[in-house]
């Protein structure tokens, strides 16, 4: 497995339970906002490499450098936040109804 991915799912599920803990009203749990987290950091990472951002470089040269490495916390735990946001946005509006 990738050391970059490792890196984007564990920033992703520390992104998404530090958006749970600011976000109170969009709060899934500490499991919930982990598994979202994890999920959101993924696809987050992924979809930088895909843009040529962190990851990509890894994949070029075949190495991980300092940059790849902070490009791969920075956009797992963005993803993570965002994605544990949008879920408990909806979430929470399901449950107005």
């Amino acid at each position: 497995m990738d050391m970059n991915l490792i890196i984007q799912l564990i920033a992703g599920a520390l992104g998404g339970n530090a958006a749970g803990a600011l976000l109170k009203n969009l709060n899934l749990g500490t499991l919930g906002n982990s598994i979202v987290g994890i999920l959101g950091g993924g696809l987050g990472g992924q979809i930088l490499a895909a843009l040529g951002g962190a990851g990509a470089t890894v994949a070029s040269t075949g190495s991980t450098d300092i940059g790849s490495i902070i490009g791969s916390i920075a956009s797992g735990g963005v993803g993570g936040g965002v994605l544990m946001a949008i879920i408990g946005a909806i979430k929470t509006a399901l449950a107005k109804r």
